[in-house]
C-alpha cells in the first residue's frame, strides 16, 4: 500500500493549477494525475484513468462545476475537495456542492506570505488525503487498487498551546466543586461533518440544548455553512462571535481560521474566540473546544466527535470524559471517514459509539435527563 493518491485538478485558472500542481506534488503521499481547465477536458482525463481524488472549483467555463459534481456523483462518483474562493462573495454555491456529494472543501491557495502559502500546504494535502479515504456511494465494494493508500500523521500542536491541561489534583477538585447547570453539547467534525451536521441538527427541536460545533472549514465558509443550517433547522445556527451567550435553542459555529472556546461565568456561559496556531493541524480545532469544555462545564457536557480523518478531538474527548461528560462517536458505517471516531475510541474517550441516526435523540435525551437531575 504505497502508492501515492492520484489527484485531478479541474480549474480554469493556469495559476490556479500550477499553484496547485506544486503543493500537492510536494507532499510524499500525493501526486498530480493530471489537470483540466473545465469539465469537458475532465471527462476526457478520467476515461483514461479514474483519479483517487478531484480538485473542483465551481466557477468554470462551458459547465459549472455544481452541474459538472452532480454528473459525476450520479455516473462515477469520486471523491471530490471543492477549491473555491466563492465564500469569500457569501454564496452559498459550495454548499449545493456539499449537497451533491463534494466531501470537503478548501479556499484557493493563498501565496501572499509565506505563513499563508503553508497554512494552504497544510489544508489542501490533508483535505485530499482526508477525501481518499472517503466512503462514496457506489464504491463500497471498490476493489483493492481502488482504495486510498495508508498515511502517516505528522508532528503536530496540541491543545496544550492555547489552553494548559489540568493535573489529575485539580480535575478532582473541579469535579467536586463544579455547579449543576443547564446542559451543554460540544460537537466536532471534519471531511463529511457538514452533511452529518446538517442531519442532526434538523432532527432536533427548537427548545434542544445549547449547541457548541467545530466543523474543519477555511475562514468565511462558516458564515454561509451557519447560514444554511439556520435556514433550514428549528435550533437557531449562527456562527460564533467572541462573547456569544451559550444559550437554549442555539448552536454556535466556531469561524473558520479562529479557535472557540466555552467560557464559565458562575451559572452562566459564553465564547472565547481566540487567533493561535494550528492545534493538530487545524483551526478551529476540536481538541480546543473539548478541553475548554471538560474544564468549564465538567459533567453538565456531552462531547460527541463525528465523521472526519486525522485524530482532532480524541485527547479533548477524553479529557471530556474523565470529568464526567456523557461522550459518544459516530460509528464507522455511518461516517464518510471514519478517522477521528476510530482515534477517541482507541484512546478511551468515547464512552459509547452510535450511528449518525441516533445522535439527536441522545442529544434530547441528555437534555432532558440533565434537567430533571437539576431540580431534584
Amino acid at each position: 500500500m504505497n502508492e501515492k493518491i492520484r489527484v485531478l485538478i479541474v480549474d480554469d485558472s493556469a495559476s490556479v493549477r500550477t499553484t496547485l500542481s506544486d503543493i500537492i506534488s510536494a507532499d510524499p503521499d500525493l501526486e498530480v494525475m493530471a489537470t483540466a481547465a473545465d469539465p469537458y477536458v475532465a471527462v476526457e482525463r478520467i476515461r483514461q484513468e479514474v483519479p483517487d481524488v478531484m480538485f473542483l472549483d465551481i466557477e468554470l467555463p462551458r459547465m459549472d462545476g455544481i452541474t459538472f459534481l452532480r454528473k459525476i456523483m450520479s455516473q462515477r462518483p469520486i471523491p471530490v475537495v471543492i477549491c473555491s474562493s466563492l465564500a469569500q462573495d457569501g454564496s452559498d454555491a459550495f454548499m449545493q456542492a456539499l449537497e451533491a456529494g463534494a466531501v470537503d472543501v478548501v479556499a484557493k491557495p493563498r501565496v501572499d506570505t509565506a505563513q499563508f502559502l503553508q497554512e494552504s500546504r497544510m489544508r489542501i494535502c490533508d483535505a485530499a488525503k482526508a477525501a481518499a479515504h472517503a466512503k462514496m456511494r457506489g464504491l463500497a465494494k471498490a476493489s483493492p487498487e481502488l482504495r486510498a493508500p495508508d498515511v502517516k500523521v505528522e508532528a503536530k500542536l496540541t491543545a496544550d498551546a492555547i489552553i494548559p491541561p489540568i493535573s489529575d489534583a485539580r480535575r478532582e477538585s473541579l469535579i467536586a466543586r463544579l455547579p449543576v447547570t443547564e446542559p451543554i453539547v460540544a460537537i466536532g467534525a471534519s471531511t463529511g461533518g457538514t452533511e452529518a451536521l446538517r442531519e442532526v441538527l434538523e432532527a432536533l427541536p427548537a427548545d434542544a440544548p445549547p449547541i457548541l460545533i467545530v466543523q474543519h472549514m477555511p475562514e468565511k465558509f462558516t458564515t454561509a455553512f451557519a447560514r444554511r443550517l439556520d435556514a433550514s433547522c428549528a435550533v437557531r445556527v449562527k456562527e460564533a462571535e467572541d462573547g456569544d451567550l451559550v444559550q437554549p435553542g442555539q448552536v454556535l459555529i466556531a469561524p473558520g481560521n479562529l479557535h472557540m472556546l466555552l467560557v464559565r461565568n458562575g451559572a452562566r456561559y459564553t465564547v472565547s474566540i481566540k487567533e493561535g496556531p494550528h492545534i493538530s493541524r487545524h483551526r478551529p480545532s476540536v481538541d480546543v473546544l473539548f478541553r475548554s469544555t471538560a474544564q468549564a462545564a465538567g459533567r453538565n457536557a456531552m462531547g460527541i466527535i463525528l465523521t472526519g480523518m486525522g485524530d482532532d478531538g480524541a485527547r479533548g474527548l477524553l479529557e471530556m470524559r474523565q470529568m464526567g461528560s456523557p461522550t459518544i462517536a459516530q460509528d464507522e458505517a455511518s461516517c464518510v471517514v471514519f478517522g477521528m471516531p476510530k482515534e477517541a475510541i482507541a484512546r478511551g474517550g468515547a464512552g459509547r459509539t452510535l450511528p449518525l441516526s441516533k445522535m439527536a435523540g441522545e442529544i434530547v435525551a441528555h437534555a432532558r435527563a440533565a434537567t430533571s437531575g437539576a431540580k431534584t
